[in-house]
This record gives structure tokens, C-alpha cells and sequence, in this order.
């Protein structure tokens, strides 16, 4: 089915330190793709592979496959596509997941995993805004791994970013795909660093006002000035400490970055 171009935002904007994986939030911007709205089962995939042994559970070498062969038996002029542009098979994205399940509602049935085409990360930053994968930039094993979509495995409709190994097999694995114009030259992506003394500042501030200040406020209110005199140090300490359980869970929204932006 076709989805039309458009933006979408990935992350979040909450401040806390626990929100640190999901940020930066950052517009993405989809050219127009074609997606399956359903995902292929196992049994389809097998299919595709000419696979006829029932006991043979898939792996990312297997996508791998499937999407190599769609791409080069590709006929665009004969699926109406714009032959200007070059095309290819592959699962989505999560820009080009998400854009596709706000326009058509995608389903996914409770405990499977769908895989998508971006490596994994640590957090948004690096990103790409055009909606073309992101491949992994590391060392270690997880460079096996892709980013994938997670079915809760009893709810419906609930689904959370996940990951999954491409060198094993997997019995839960779905996958999706995308019929979309290759990106060529160099991607606009989420600037690498952020802006550090200021975020240092910001924390000096909140955890002087919400854990420093107050520590020493109460027992004053109380009546226990000399305290807030003999004890400083306990009280400084319990100030910081204070002040920073609360920025686990609240700071102020960091920006969302545009697409415009990043670019310049």
C-alpha cells in the first residue's frame, strides 16, 4: 500500500535521566514508499526461500536473502513506479515503520517481533532524518543485532522498540516490507553531541533548587536553625542526593530538532 511523504518524530523530549535512550526528539523525513500492511509469517517467508522443510526456523540470513532477491527482480515500470529513482526491497525503517503505521494502522499479532532495517543504538543521536536505515556504527556483538518492534505478548496493540540477533534462529520473528527510493549522497542526521556545559549547568541549577535549598529550608521552618548550621554537611549531602533521584525522573523538555536544522 501506498504512504505518502510526510515527517514524523522519533523520541522524546522528556528530561529525565532515564528518558536518556529515547532522546533526542527529531523530525523525520519520508519520501513516498509502498508498504505490505500485513507482516509475512514464517510459512510465507519459507516460501519465499523455496524452504519446504517445516521444522527450519528463520534467521536474518534468511531476510537477508528474501530482500536481495526482491530488490533485483524489481520491475519498477511494471508496478507503476517512477523510474527515475532507483528502488529496492527491504524492511522499514523505524521513521519509515512509524510514518506507515500513523497513516494505515499497522497490526502486529501479541508476541511476535518484527524486524526493521536500522542497527542498534544507544539513543537518537546519529540518527538519520531521511528516513534510509541506520546502520550500526560499533564494536562488539551487537553488531548482529537489529532494531525491532516487540508485540506485547498479551496485549494488543502495545508494541515497544526492541532488538533482535540476526545470526541465530528465531521461532517469533515477522518481518514487513517497504518498496522505497534508494537515498543517495549524504544523509542529514542528528547532530552527534550535545550541548554538554549547558546540560551541566542545568544540573547544577535543579539539584541546588530541588534538593540543596530545600534540605536546608525545612529544618529552618521547623525551628532547627542550629542544625541547619552544625549539620551542613549531612544536609548538603542529602540536598544532593535529593537533587538528583529528581532528575532520574524530571528536568525540563529538552528541544526537538528539526529537520532544517540539523541540515544547516
Amino acid at each position: 500500500m501506498p504512504v505518502e511523504a510526510g515527517e514524523v518524530f522519533l523520541g522524546t523530549e522528556k528530561g529525565g535521566w532515564i528518558y536518556g535512550g529515547q532522546r533526542p526528539r527529531h523530525e523525520v523525513r519520508c519520501p513516498e514508499f509502498y508498504v505490505t500492511k500485513a507482516v509475512l509469517s514464517q510459512p510465507q517467508m519459507k516460501e519465499l526461500l523455496s524452504i519446504k522443510e517445516g521444522d527450519v526456523k528463520l534467521s536474518g540470513e534468511h531476510i537477508q536473502h528474501i530482500c536481495l532477491d526482491l530488490t533485483k527482480t524489481l520491475d519498477a515500470a511494471h508496478f507503476g513506479l517512477d523510474a527515475s529513482k532507483k528502488w529496492e526491497v527491504r524492511c522499514p525503517s523505524e521513521g519509515e515503520w512509524t510514518r506507515a503505521n500513523e497513516m494505515l494502522e499497522l497490526k502486529l499479532e501479541p508476541g511476535k517481533i518484527e524486524i526493521l532495517a536500522d542497527g542498534v543504538s544507544d539513543n537518537y543521536r546519529g540518527a538519520m532524518m531521511d528516513g534510509r536505515p541506520r546502520p550500526f556504527e560499533g564494536l562488539g556483538p551487537m553488531a548482529r543485532h537489529r532494531a525491532a518492534v516487540e508485540a506485547h505478548p498479551r496485549q494488543e496493540g502495545v508494541t515497544a522498540l526492541s532488538s533482535a540477533p540476526m545470526d541465530r534462529e528465531l521461532s517469533e520473528i515477522v518481518i514487513r516490507l517497504v518498496v522505497t527510493p534508494i537515498r543517495e549522497g549524504d544523509a542529514v542526521r542528528v547532530p552527534l553531541n550535545a550541548d554538554f556545559s549547558a546540560n551541566i549547568r542545568g544540573e547544577i541549577f535543579w539539584t541546588i533548587l530541588l534538593g540543596v535549598i530545600p534540605s536546608f529550608a525545612i529544618p529552618i521552618a521547623r525551628g532547627m536553625g542550629g542544625y541547619a548550621i552544625t549539620g551542613w554537611a549531612n544536609l548538603l549531602f542529602g540536598g544532593l542526593c535529593a537533587g538528583f533521584v529528581t532528575g532520574a525522573f524530571w528536568r525540563p523538555r529538552r528541544p526537538t530538532i528539526l529537520y532544517e536544522d540539523a541540515e544547516n
